[in-house]
């Protein structure tokens, strides 16, 4: 996997290890965190590893005309469950998909029924974008702070995100930490504003589960705002020629990206059968083609 990923030979890999690149051994094999593995990749500069070949293929939309981004687009959204130390039948608790207040809407839902280990929510979720840009100077000033703060966007588990503080004393950033540090600063400005959760669509035809997370916040005119500071991050990391999107990150929405309910920091769903085990929650949105 790690000689794959990073496009590399067994030496390469031992001069990594040597370097200091973590490992334990499963079934008298080296296995290697994968985020440690995409990491390297992202940043390795070679232009040949997966995670760069990946990274320029899913954003390659940021150096497009916008008019696609800002247009009705509807999404088959399913969304499966898996309680893997289940303790019995229970009714299932979803954050669903929450879209109609951003102009865009939810047909054909099918929500989960009690029962034991697995379950699925499933939906035709149509969202659009509209250019509503930051008017707040200050909102502007705290967002542009971040993004010209050298932060590294980097793949993190999902709990230690969380811990905004512990990621960026590593000098790296992400869309949960990014988001929630955000939200606290404008909070702190005097703003009305929360980290929330949601996901990133039309990857590889939805086989890549990409959960999001972003800061909604009250501007000045009283007219809630999206900022999407680390999808701004990563598309000025890919090119110049992006300025247009990531404008767009700074207060508009788009249709690539459905929110939820949930906050920034919490999971999208649980299962109410009394295991503490947190649920397994995996997310397959596709394109629905116009006929």
């Amino acid at each position: 996997m790690a000689r794959e990923m990073l496009r590399c030979e067994s030496a390469d890999i031992d001069r990594l290890v040597e370097a200091g690149l973590p490992y334990e051994y499963r079934s008298g094999e080296r296995y290697f965190d994968p985020n440690d593995l995409y990491n390297l990749g992202m940043y390795s500069n070679r232009s040949t590893t997966q995670p760069e070949l990946a990274f320029r293929m899913l954003f390659r939309f940021t150096t497009r005309p916008l008019d696609d981004l800002l247009r009705p687009k509807t999404w088959d959204f399913r969304v499966r469950f898996e309680c893997t130390e289940c303790a019995g039948a229970a009714p299932w608790h979803f954050e669903e998909p929450d879209v109609v207040r951003f102009g865009g809407s939810v047909a054909d839902v099918t929500r989960p029924a009690v029962s034991a280990g697995s379950a699925e929510f499933s939906a035709k979720v149509t969202t659009t974008g509209a250019r509503t840009p930051i008017v707040s100077p200050v909102l502007r000033r705290l967002t542009r702070d971040y993004l010209e703060a050298g932060y590294r966007w980097q793949m993190i588990p999902v709990p230690m995100q969380a811990d905004y503080e512990q990621v960026h004393a590593l000098g790296a950033t992400s869309c949960i930490a990014a988001s929630l540090f955000l939200a606290e600063q404008f909070r702190a400005a005097g703003y009305r504003a929360e980290a929330k959760r949601g996901w990133f669509c039309g990857v590889l035809g939805g086989a890549l589960d990409l959960p999001h997370a972003c800061v909604e916040v009250e501007d000045d005119d009283g007219t809630y705002r999206t900022v999407d500071i680390a999808k701004a991050q990563l598309a000025a990391r890919l090119s110049p020629d992006t300025g247009d999107f990531q404008e767009l990150c700074l207060g508009s929405i788009y249709n690539k990206v459905i929110p939820s309910t949930a906050s920034g920091n919490a999971p999208f769903g649980r299962h109410e059968c009394g295991s503490q085990v947190p649920i397994r929650v995996h997310a397959d949105i596709r394109a629905v083609r116009s006929s």
